[in-house]
């Protein structure tokens, strides 16, 4: 008998791999790598299936997982993160590759309770239902909470052997982990970058706005302070590497912008490029640097080398331009170029 097993890097998804495995099922991981999960999270699963000792299938999420984050008919969580619809994606995945390999069964490290979005009771009846996994799906760390399942009935798993986790503490968990040997795995909500507000700050500003999602769009709304003047957005660096991707990540039409003479941010202007979102973008550009001259000279390139002489941006200008977190449910209408992906 073969299972394929969900293997997120974290915690649970090792722990309910050592229990099918526990019971004589061969596992096949499956790990999946968005946009927006860090490089550091598919090494987790790397380093899991490894020490436990099973094969593992990495799959990268591209074009379909930006129409998932842009539109997801389930809505988000406490931030620009669709995880009901994630999730279902992925088990679809899943169920692919459990056709494809003669497996029984699909299984996730899934905790009743633990997450208060996806992990409720009506949530994980949609994810099964919706995922196309009816009566497959077993979720090992709680399945005695939950109903019985086609490998319960054909004697596949044993139901004594599965367990009757609940809710938002890990200390079962990580009690068990210590006594299985399990290490190495990654902490709750550390990989998924969509769960951090400060992001999805930046990335709803980006959709309401008509943005465009594709790879280069994803790193500059991974650096910089964001800001928004009307319809052009500025992106001003923190630190060096991020003034180099800055640069880098330049696409026609766009603006750069730096302080002259003086130890400066490279600032970034896209969207509307007129007269006065340069002169904004370069008093953010100056406010930022360490020259301290009431007039602070900027060069700007845009097809042709200009300069002009700005204030220093104050602190009103910066609480009100400054990208911020807002709540919204609502859908965008999706745009995506260059994504590759399925």
């Amino acid at each position: 008998m073969r299972a394929v097993g969900l293997i997120s890097g974290g915690l649970d998804s090792a722990l309910a791999a050592k229990i099918i495995m526990g019971m004589g099922i061969e596992v096949i991981g499956i790990h999946f790598s968005t946009p927006f999960s860090s490089a550091k999270v598919e090494a987790s699963a790397k380093r899991i299936s490894e020490l436990l000792g099973f094969p593992l299938r990495i799959i990268k999420l591209g074009r379909e997982y930006f129409e998932v984050v842009a539109s997801p008919r389930y809505g988000y969580g406490a931030a620009m993160n669709p995880c009901i619809d994630c999730k279902i994606l992925m088990l679809k995945r899943a169920k692919e590759l459990m056709e494809e390999v003669g497996a029984g069964f699909v299984f996730t490290g899934e905790v009743l309770g633990e997450r208060p979005m996806s992990q409720n009771p009506w949530a994980l009846g949609v994810i099964e239902r919706e995922s196309g996994l009816e009566g497959l799906l077993l979720r090992p760390l709680s399945a005695k909470l939950l109903g019985e399942t086609l490998a319960e009935r054909m004697g596949w798993v044993k139901r004594d052997g599965l367990l009757a986790l609940r809710g938002r503490s890990r200390r079962d968990q990580i009690r068990m982990a210590e006594e299985l040997g399990i290490t190495g795995y990654l902490t709750p909500a550390g990989g998924c970058m969509l769960t951090d507000r400060g992001f999805s700050a930046k990335l709803l500003d980006f959709l309401e706005h008509g943005g465009e999602l594709s790879e280069p769009e994803l790193e500059k709304l991974k650096v910089g302070r964001h800001f928004r003047y009307g319809g052009s957005r500025i992106i001003v660096g923190r630190d060096e590497r991020e003034n180099e991707a800055l640069k880098r990540l330049k696409g026609p039409g766009e603006v750069l912008l730096e302080v002259i003479g003086w130890g400066s941010p490279t600032a970034l202007l896209s969207g509307e490029v007129s007269e006065e979102a340069i002169r904004i973008a370069a008093s953010l550009t100056a406010r930022y640097s360490d020259c301290k001259l009431d007039e602070v000279p900027v060069a700007y390139w845009n097809g042709e080398r200009g300069e002009i002489l700005v204030g220093r941006a104050g602190e009103d200008l910066i609480e009100e331009l400054r990208v911020k977190w807002k709540r919204r449910r609502g859908r965008f209408i999706f745009k995506a170029r260059g994504t590759g992906g399925k």
